[in-house]
C-alpha cells in the first residue's frame, strides 16, 4: 500500500507549531509494511486541500489528511475533502446525537466555565461529514475524524490524532519487510556496495549518513522476505559494521 500524508494548518507554516504528527504517522505506517511516499503541508485553505485531496487521491491506495476538523470557522477540511471529492457535506445524525450529549455532560461538569465564558458550540459544523462517510469517533476529542473513499481525515491535536490512527490502524497493513545494519564508515565509501546490492536483489537501499553521535544507516527494503535478509547479508559482507546507537544516543 502507498500512502500520502497531508498536514493542514497555517500555525504549521508560521513554525508556532511542530509538525510531529507527520513523523508519527510515517513511523507507524511503515512498521506495518506500507510506504509513505508523500508528505506535503499546507494551509488552512479549502480550495487547494481539495484540489490536492481529489489529485492524490487518484495517485495514491491511501490519503491521510490530518488537522482542521474542529468545527470552529477555520476549521475547513472535513468540508473540503467533501469538495475534492465531489461528495454533499451532511449533519451525521448520530454524531449529532453523541454530541448534543457530550455537550450537555460538559455544561454540567462544568458550570463555573459556562458562566465565565460564552461558549458557542456549533454541533451541526462538528457532526457533519462527506456523505456516505464513515465516522471515526474517540473520547478523547470533540468532532470526528472520517475515512471517505480511500481518504482518512484526522484531527490535528496529537493525542486524538494517534487514537483515530489507532483505531483504523489495521487498514494500513502492508507486505513490505525492511533490515538495517550500521556502519561507521562515511557515506562517501559505500557507493559501489549501495550500488551493487541494488542490482543483484529486488530491493530499495538507503543510505542515512552519520554524525558525531551516531552511526551510519543502510536500510533495504522489499516485498519478500527472503530478500531483504539476503540482501543485508550480502552488504554485510562489503561494508564494515557496528551495533546499533541506543535508543537514547
Amino acid at each position: 500500500m502507498n500512502v500520502a500524508i497531508v498536514t493542514v494548518g497555517d500555525e504549521i507554516l508560521a513554525g508556532s507549531t511542530t509538525n510531529t504528527n507527520a513523523s508519527w504517522l510515517a513511523a507507524r505506517i511503515t512498521e506495518r509494511g506500507s510506504s509513505v511516499e508523500r508528505i506535503l503541508t499546507i494551509p488552512d485553505d479549502r480550495d487547494l486541500i481539495a484540489d490536492t485531496v481529489a489529485r492524490w487521491s487518484d495517485a495514491f491506495d491511501a490519503v491521510i489528511v490530518t488537522g482542521g476538523i474542529g468545527g470552529t470557522p477555520d476549521d475547513v477540511t472535513v468540508e473540503a475533502v467533501a469538495d475534492g471529492l465531489n461528495r454533499a457535506f451532511v449533519v451525521h445524525g448520530e454524531i449529532r446525537e453523541r454530541l448534543v450529549e457530550k455537550a450537555a455532560a460538559f455544561r454540567d461538569e462544568n458550570p463555573d466555565l459556562i458562566e465565565e465564558y460564552d461558549l458557542q458550540l456549533d454541533i451541526d459544523a462538528a457532526a457533519s461529514i462527506p456523505e456516505g462517510a464513515t465516522p471515526i469517533v474517540i473520547d478523547e476529542g470533540w468532532a470526528p475524524g472520517c475515512i471517505v473513499e480511500n481518504v482518512y481525515v484526522f484531527a490535528g491535536i496529537p493525542d486524538e490524532m494517534q487514537a483515530m490512527f489507532e483505531a483504523v490502524a489495521d487498514e494500513f497493513q502492508g507486505d513490505a519487510v525492511a533490515r538495517t545494519i550500521y556502519t561507521p564508515a562515511p557515506e562517501g565509501s559505500l557507493h559501489d556496495a549501495l550500488e551493487g546490492v541494488a542490482e543483484r536483489f529486488d530491493v530499495a537501499v538507503g543510505s542515512y549518513p552519520r554524525s558525531e553521535h551516531r552511526p551510519g544507516r543502510i536500510r533495504v527494503s522489499s516485498t519478500d522476505l527472503e530478500t531483504a535478509d539476503a540482501a543485508i547479508e550480502w552488504l554485510r559482507d562489503r561494508v564494515e559494521t557496528t551495533e546499533p546507537p541506543s535508543e537514547h544516543e
